[in-house]
């Protein structure tokens, strides 16, 4: 990658997304940050600004004209009855603008696990596979800003419910993502050609552990409680998730051990160890704090 190649980031709204585009912005790369919405995007000093809708495939040949390099990612509901048609969009736009190097955020377990989900993802995923460009897979497990939230909930008292609590999992920092993302989009080599990059935070800790942490913040005793299961799964069906998908993703969640393992992905990629649930917490106190330091 040469310091003129064009790079696309989709979801630029989103905590990865957003990251990737600052720390792209900050190492002096060409950046081109795709959002639904662009009114609504701040961005630092010379990014551009593109619409680019999924479901609109001339917004996404505007978006990707001229583009060396994307990195991809979608919110896409999952429909068991249905076969994913987001990121194959995006795909089919960035072979017909002739990018050459596609970074696909995907999930801890991808395409494994003999579920409705497995069967999602392994169709995403394929569809970066096969689309005869280069390409990378992220797989990161759970995100560290998943705690943001539980900030407007603190005004409810110390007790803040918190379903799973106790799970243990090694999360992550989207800052950290965007950063092994940024070294693939800037690959010279092919390090990272082919590459199944599945990602962990430094430690294993359970969201009871990181409301603690955020009370220690706060000088607050917060303390996590878990809802009943028959709550959890009538707040996924409010949101529109489908009973096969609820069913799926509480079965991985009650049943398996996805996304425990802490992995040494980040630190073989950046050269340094990933950032702590503390240091996340250092660079986002504000959202717990209402911007008092």
């Amino acid at each position: 990658m040469n310091d003129t190649d064009l790079v696309l980031v989709t979801g630029a709204s989103g905590h990865v997304g957003a990251e990737l585009v600052a720390a792209l912005a900050a190492a002096g790369r060409p950046v081109r940050a795709m959002t639904r919405k662009p009114p609504a995007l701040a961005v630092p000093a010379g990014v551009e600004v593109v619409r680019g809708d999924a479901d609109d495939p001339a917004s996404l040949d505007a978006a990707f004209a001229g583009v060396d390099r994307a990195f991809l990612m979608s919110a896409e509901t999952i429909d068991p009855d249905a076969a994913p048609t987001h990121v194959p969009a995006l795909v089919d736009a960035a072979v017909r603008a002739g990018v050459t190097h596609l970074v696909l955020l995907s999930v801890h377990s991808g395409g494994e696990g003999g579920d409705v989900l497995a069967d999602w993802w392994a169709e995403v995923e394929r569809s970066v596979v096969e689309s005869g460009l280069r390409w990378t897979l992220l797989r990161p497990g759970r995100f560290m800003s998943n705690a943001l939230a539980w900030a407007s909930r603190l005004g409810g008292g110390d007790e803040v419910a918190v379903p799973f609590a106790t799970r243990p999992a090694t999360s992550i920092d989207p800052a950290d993502i965007a950063a092994v993302a940024a070294a693939a989009l800037g690959d010279t080599d092919g390090r990272h050609d082919g590459a199944i990059h599945q990602l962990s935070g430094p430690a294993v800790l359970t969201p009871a552990d990181e409301l603690a942490a955020i009370g220690a913040l706060l000088g607050r005793p917060l303390r996590a409680v878990e809802p009943p299961l028959d709550q959890v799964r009538a707040g996924m069906a409010r949101g529109g998730m489908p009973e096969a998908v609820i069913d799926a993703a509480l079965a991985r969640t009650l049943e398996g051990s996805d996304g425990v393992a802490v992995l040494p992905t980040v630190e073989d990629v950046l050269g340094r160890p990933a950032r702590s649930f503390d240091d996340w917490l250092d660079a986002h106190h504000a959202a717990f704090t209402g911007g008092r330091p």
